[in-house]
C-alpha cells in the first residue's frame, strides 16, 4: 500500500511549467509563440523539427553545413554568415500536414480485462504553421572593416510535436492531447580568419513549452469495473534555458566547401501544475482515501539534445552544384523522466524512454541556369531513436525517409524567393506497451501499428538593404 501514490502518479507523465520564467521570453517576440501554437506532428526524428529554411528544404538539408548560400543556413553552421555581403532580413513560413493513423490497437488492464475503445480518429497529427526569422548585420560593410566580420540573428522552432487522440480510444490511459514545443532565439558572429577558413559562435536562448493529456482507469485502481471509471489528468508547462553554437567552414579551393556545426544540448528544469478531474464517484473515493489525485505543483528536468552537422558543396559546372550532409543528434539523452510532486502523497516517479543515437543523412543537387533562376531537390533518410517496446502513443514514429524540392527566384537585385515542398515517408511503427512496465500498472497494455506521412510547404523572402 505504500507504493500506491507512487503507481497513480505515473498515470500522468508530464512536462511541467514554469510561470516565473514567462515574462523574460517578451524580448523574443510574442508574435512567433502565437504563430507557431501549433507544432504539429515532428518531422524530424523524436520530437525535432526542420522547418529552419525553405532553400534547405528543397534539398533536403543536404549541404546544410556548407552550402552557406542564404542567412537561414546559420542555424546548421553560424560559420556560413562570412559568406553573406549586405545587412539583410529573412522571413521563413512552412507549412506541415501531417497524415497520421493508429491501426489495430488492442488494450488490457495489468488483470487482463480488455479495454474498450475506437482506434484514436482518421489522423491525430495536427497541421502546423511554423515560422522562422533571420536578421543579418554586415559589420564589415556597416564599419568598412578590413575583417569579413557578420553578426547573424536566427529565431526559430527546432523542436515541436502535437499529437491529438479522441479521449475514448484504446490508448487513452497512456496520450490524449500531447503537445510540445521550443523556440530558440540565436545570435551567432562569424569571422573569417583568413581567405577561405571562417569560424563563429553563438548563443542559444531556447523556450519550452508543454501540455499533455491522459485518461486514468479509476476503475482498476479501486478494482471496481475496471476501464469503467476514467478520471483525466493533465499537465502544463513551460521554462526557459541557454545552450550554445559553433561553426566551421572552409573552401580548400574555389567552389567546394566543406563545414561543420555543433548546436550544445539546453537543460530545462519545468515547474507548473499537475490537474486531475477524478470523473466520479470511484475516483473521488480513491482521491479521498489517498490523497491522491489532486491539483499541485511539480517539476521534472528536460534536455534537448546537441547536434553535430558534417557537409559538403561542389560545383561541379557553372549551372550545377551537388551537396552532401551527415547529423548526429544526441537523443540518448532522454533516457527517462524524473517528476518531482509538491503533494507529498504522490512521490517521484520514473518513467524510462531509453532513446538512442541517430543520424539524418541527406544527398542534393542544385542547378541554376542564370543569375534569377534555380532549381533544387534532395533526398535524406533520418533515424528515429525509440523502440518498439518503449515507443508510446505521444510520439508513434518510426525511420522516415524525405524526397524534396524547391526552386529559387530573384525578381530584384535586393529581393530573393525561395520555396520548397517535402513529402516525408514513414516506416510503418509497432506499439507493445505492457502493463510490467515503469509506471505503466495502471495504463495497461497497449499494440497496435501506425501509418505516417507528412507533406511540407515552405516559403522564404530575403530582402538585402
Amino acid at each position: 500500500m505504500q507504493q500506491f501514490p507512487q503507481r497513480v502518479a505515473a498515470c500522468v507523465q508530464p512536462v511541467l511549467r514554469a510561470r516565473r520564467c514567462r515574462p523574460s521570453l517578451k524580448p523574443v517576440g510574442f508574435a512567433l509563440v502565437a504563430l507557431a501554437a501549433t507544432t504539429g506532428l515532428a518531422d524530424a526524428a523524436g520530437y525535432g523539427l526542420r522547418e529552419q529554411s525553405a532553400s534547405a528544404i528543397g534539398n533536403a538539408f543536404a549541404g546544410a553545413a556548407a552550402d552557406a548560400e542564404d542567412l537561414t543556413y546559420m542555424f546548421s553552421n553560424p560559420a556560413g554568415l562570412t559568406r553573406q555581403s549586405g545587412s539583410q532580413i529573412v522571413g521563413v513560413s512552412t507549412v506541415v500536414v501531417p497524415q497520421l493513423r493508429f491501426h489495430d490497437a488492442e488494450g488490457s488492464t495489468s488483470g487482463g480485462v480488455p479495454i474498450s475503445g475506437n482506434q484514436g480518429g482518421q489522423n491525430v497529427g495536427e497541421a502546423a504553421l511554423i515560422p522562422a526569422f533571420y536578421g543579418l548585420w554586415d559589420l564589415q560593410q556597416a564599419f568598412d572593416l578590413q575583417q569579413n566580420i557578420k553578426l547573424g540573428l536566427g529565431v526559430n522552432v527546432p523542436y515541436g510535436v502535437e499529437t491529438d487522440y479522441r479521449d475514448d480510444w484504446v490508448g487513452r490511459y497512456y496520450a490524449q492531447h500531447s503537445r510540445v514545443m521550443a523556440i530558440d532565439v540565436n545570435p551567432a558572429l562569424a569571422w573569417e580568419v583568413v581567405d577561405g577558413v571562417s569560424v563563429a559562435a553563438g548563443l542559444q536562448v531556447q523556450y519550452i513549452d508543454a501540455r499533455l493529456t491522459n485518461a486514468i482507469d479509476f476503475g482498476t485502481i479501486a478494482g471496481v469495473q475496471p476501464g469503467q471509471h476514467d478520471g483525466r489528468g493533465k499537465v502544463s508547462g513551460d521554462d526557459i534555458g541557454y545552450g550554445y553554437t559553433l561553426g566551421f567552414l572552409w573552401e580548400p579551393w574555389s567552389g567546394t566547401r566543406f563545414g561543420a556545426g555543433f548546436r550544445s544540448a539546453v537543460h530545462h528544469t519545468l515547474e507548473g501544475d499537475a490537474n486531475f478531474e477524478t470523473g466520479g464517484a470511484v475516483g473521488n473515493a480513491v482521491a479521498n482515501a489517498r490523497g491522491a489525485f489532486r491539483d499541485t505543483g511539480a517539476r521534472t528536468n528536460l534536455t534537448t539534445p546537441e547536434t553535430v552537422n558534417f557537409g559538403a558543396r561542389h560545383q561541379l559546372t557553372p549551372e550545377v552544384a551537388v551537396m552532401a550532409n551527415a547529423e548526429w543528434t544526441r537523443w540518448s539523452r532522454f533516457h527517462d523522466l524524473t517528476i518531482k510532486y509538491d503533494n507529498a502523497n504522490q512521490p517521484n516517479t520514473v518513467t524510462q524512454d531509453d532513446w538512442t543515437d541517430t543520424w539524418f543523412l541527406a544527398l542534393g543537387a542544385t542547378w541554376r541556369p542564370d543569375e534569377a533562376w534555380g532549381l533544387r531537390g534532395g533526398v535524406a533518410w533520418d533515424q528515429d531513436p525509440t523502440s518498439d517496446s518503449r515507443r508510446t502513443p505521444r510520439i508513434p514514429t518510426d525511420n522516415r525517409w524525405w524526397l524534396s524540392l524547391g526552386t529559387t527566384w530573384k525578381p530584384l537585385e535586393n529581393l530573393t524567393l525561395d520555396a520548397g515542398y517535402t513529402h516525408v515517408f514513414f516506416e510503418d511503427a509497432s506499439i507493445n506497451l505492457d502493463s510490467s512496465g515503469a509506471g505503466n500498472q495502471y495504463r495497461g497494455n497497449l499494440t497496435g501499428s501506425v501509418e505516417a506521412a507528412a507533406d511540407i510547404f515552405a516559403l522564404q523572402a530575403r530582402w538585402v538593404f
